[in-house]
């Protein structure tokens, strides 16, 4: 009735987050990246596969733990970027002259030039063909 061999076997297609929800000491990096959460959970909740209510707690706690996991190594990652960025752009570390901080005008300012726009358009009753 009930298909433990796919939560204690290691080859499973829920064992990795059996092992979530019983030995959340043991879940490796590798181990969280390689569940995709969205198809467990469609798993789960299917009703091709009979689940006590047990059971399916222990996999949707395995669940939350794998996603908490996933969502602190984004977090951990965004604050490294954020950190290298802010090293890469902090004020008074530029290796330019001082002379070389400001633009002049002319370097970033566009000649006006309208020459294209100076032709006359053709008169509206008469329309585009000679």
């Amino acid at each position: 009735m009930f298909y433990t061999q796919l939560f204690t076997s290691k080859r499973g297609h829920l064992a990795k987050i059996w092992l979530a929800a019983h030995w959340e000491r043991k879940l490796t990096k590798a181990h969280v990246f390689e569940c995709n959460l969205e198809n467990t959970v469609r798993d789960i909740i299917s009703t091709k596969m009979k689940i006590g209510l047990r059971t399916s707690g222990h996999l949707l706690l395995g669940v939350v733990r794998v996603y908490s996991r996933k969502a602190k190594y984004l977090l951990a990652d965004c604050n490294d970027a954020l950190v290298k960025i802010k090293m890469a752009f902090r004020p008074g570390q530029t290796d330019l002259p001082l002379e070389g901080l400001e633009a002049t005008l002319k370097a970033i300012t566009l000649i006006e030039d309208f020459t294209d726009f100076d032709t006359q358009l053709p008169h509206p009753r008469y329309g585009c063909s000679p």
